[in-house]
């Protein structure tokens, strides 16, 4: 039977199919709380009829400003299902990032977690004149003070949770389920604003059909069903968050975790254990350096064990990628080093149970998907944008390719420009930018997406990623140059946690290169250099960033990744900057992409030394 075809409405079908399996869990109080399908469901028409009473309309916008937690989707679901289109908000939104989205959606009302986020939206009231109501998620409620100083004329009114959940208790359940039954397929369902790495951020159009097909797609690829369980914990606000914790888990049935915060993400994953588990590059990196720090530690029997052990993956993960199954003495082979090995590392890191690893929403270095590949913990890649509501192509189980990022999913046609940009056509496109015509003309041109983004086919129709058209680089000579691949190449350097190619309008190209603080530690110690603490401490990481031997080994490793290029590709300078970036210095978007004249500007100085002296080799 074909599912309901919008997402509200798979909600109350599997409250109806299955009202007493679980549908969510969260921490409270220190214990893991579940939340059945029927109490969901429960839970969202409540909130869907609050809105209604407080005067909400079909066609207008609601704003949501918090970590992930059950009230987000809650609130997300409900304003689809009265009519409206939700709109989520980075946290790490200053208040002039939050005006403007809560501004231009329009919205009359906002959720938002605690005191911190509410005081962003409190410090620009003056710049909000739609707004009417903000809702605390539960555990904040308003204080006298707050609700005398937000009681102001024209001022917003605050409101609890739970107070708010009971506002709708006099909207009959009919008016609920007329506005259900009145959503169209190519109505607006949500808004993803994007993450503004050239500018601010512009409200992507998510119909009905754009989510529902998607989500079953996702099913469809990897088989997900009620037996599946997912953590949310990157930014429900991005789409590709929301697939995995909204859209698909509503559509199949399966049970979603929230993890309490991005630090206790390690803690979080192992009392889950999902059986499916999305990352950006950034956590699937971060979770390789601390495992490949600890395998460089193996000695004697030990360290021989794991070598084999992860050869004997690697072979087992090729043969998978290819649709085949290993032969009797290879699969011998692996179940022992299942057994041995790799059960204990998946049970540590909270993946005991995962049979769907993904990694998407910025390219990843082909180096960190081997590494997981030979520990028995494949990665498939997916590659897509908010526009066409987050997949493009996929590394699907049974069909992979490292370094490429899948093949297309039918019916999506994919096809490559003169240019060599990326142009996408199916139901997964979405309707334009809010209220944004010339940017939605520039970019939706007869029915295809221009992604924006660069890439090529391979002979066996694998799609390859070779670059952004904005960011490509072109130099005083005249040469087109994408850093992309020249940035991936440097990260393959255990030390090299990120890497930024400088050089347009430029005689050469430079980088400017962030360490990465565990694999620095542990080498400063192995050259007895005094790297005790670097890894937690900013002053420490910088005075060791510049030591003498740590550049000559950086030195080393980019000569390494220029030997890969043409001259002109090469990388002739660098400087090694003394923190991480940073998207709390606007160098980073929330899903960790880089914003290069963000970047540019705040390393304008370093960027400036490489250039003053003559052109010589690479950390000269």
């Amino acid at each position: 039977m074909q599912p309901p075809q919008t997402i509200p409405a798979r909600l109350l079908h599997f409250a109806a199919a299955q009202p007493e399996a679980p549908a969510c869990v969260h921490k409270h109080l220190g214990q893991w709380v579940t939340t059945n399908w029927k109490e969901y469901a429960r839970l969202v028409r409540c909130c869907a009829k609050s809105l209604i009473s407080i005067g909400f309309q079909p066609g207008q916008n609601t704003c949501i400003l918090g970590f992930n937690r059950p009230e987000w989707v809650i609130f997300d679901v409900a304003t689809m299902m009265a009519g409206g289109a939700p709109a989520g908000i980075y946290v790490t939104s200053s208040p002039p990032e939050v005006q403007y989205i809560v501004h231009h959606a329009e919205a009359p009302v906002v959720l938002v977690e605690g005191r911190a986020q509410w005081e962003k939206l409190a410090q620009r009231l003056a710049e909000l004149p739609l707004l009417r109501v903000v809702v605390f998620m539960g555990g904040t409620e308003p204080t006298e003070e707050e609700a005398a100083r937000a009681g102001a004329p024209g001022a917003p009114r605050l409101v609890g949770w739970e107070r708010f959940l009971r506002e709708g208790d006099g909207v009959p359940d009919a008016e609920v389920d007329r506005r259900l039954g009145a959503l169209q397929p190519d109505g607006l369902a949500t808004l993803i604003y994007t993450s503004g790495t050239t500018g601010p951020p512009k409200g992507v159009m998510l119909s009905h059909r754009n989510l529902a097909w998607t989500a079953e797609a996702a099913q469809q690829l990897v088989g997900l069903g009620p037996s599946d369980r997912m953590l949310s914990y990157l930014p429900l606000s991005h789409i590709a968050e929301q697939m995995f914790s909204i859209h698909a888990p509503l559509t199949v049935g399966a049970q979603v975790w929230y993890a309490q915060s991005m630090e206790k993400l390690k803690d979080d994953l192992v009392d889950a254990q999902p059986t499916v588990f999305f990352g950006v590059p950034r956590v699937w990196e971060k979770i390789h350096a601390t495992l490949a720090g600890r395998f460089r530690e193996a000695t004697g029997l030990r360290a021989a064990l794991l070598a084999q052990a992860r050869k004997v993956a690697a072979e087992v993960d090729e043969l998978r990628a290819q649709g085949k199954t290993p032969g009797t003495v290879l699969g011998i082979k692996y179940r022992f080093a299942d057994r041995v090995i790799f059960s204990k590392i998946k049970a540590a890191l909270g993946m005991s149970r995962a049979r769907i690893l993904v990694s998407g929403a910025a390219p990843i270095p082909k180096d960190v998907l081997e590494f997981f590949s030979s520990i028995d913990l494949p990665i498939c890649e997916v590659y897509g944008q908010s526009e066409d509501s987050g997949p493009t192509s996929f590394n699907m189980p049974g069909r992979r390719r490292l370094g490429s990022v899948g093949t297309e999913i039918p019916p999506i046609e994919i096809r490559i420009a003169a240019d060599e940009e990326i142009l996408v056509r199916g139901p997964n496109v979405f309707l334009g930018y809010y209220k944004d015509p010339q940017a939605t003309a520039e970019t939706l041109i007869d029915g295809w997406l221009h992604s924006g983004d660069l890439g090529k086919f391979d002979a066996d129709g694998f799609l390859h990623i070779i670059g952004r058209k904005k960011e490509i680089i072109i130099t005083a000579g005249g040469k087109n140059i994408a850093p992309k691949n020249i940035e991936a190449a440097l990260k393959r350097s255990p030390l090299i946690a990120e890497a930024v190619v400088i050089g347009d309008r430029r005689h050469f190209l430079t980088a400017l290169l962030c360490l990465e603080p565990m694999e620095l530690e542990r080498v400063a110690k192995a050259e007895g250099i005094g790297g005790e603490g670097a890894s937690g401490d900013a002053a420490a990481l910088s005075t060791l960033s510049a030591h003498p031997r740590i550049r000559a080994l950086v030195q080393r490793d980019v000569e390494a990744a220029n030997a890969e290029f043409a001259r002109v590709e090469q990388v002739r300078k660098f400087a090694i900057l003394p923190r991480m970036l940073s998207e709390a210095e606007g160098e980073l978007t929330p899903t960790q992409k880089l914003k290069r004249k963000r970047i540019a500007q705040n390393w304008d100085a370093e960027i400036g030394k490489m250039y003053a002296g003559p052109e010589s080799g690479a950390g000269n």
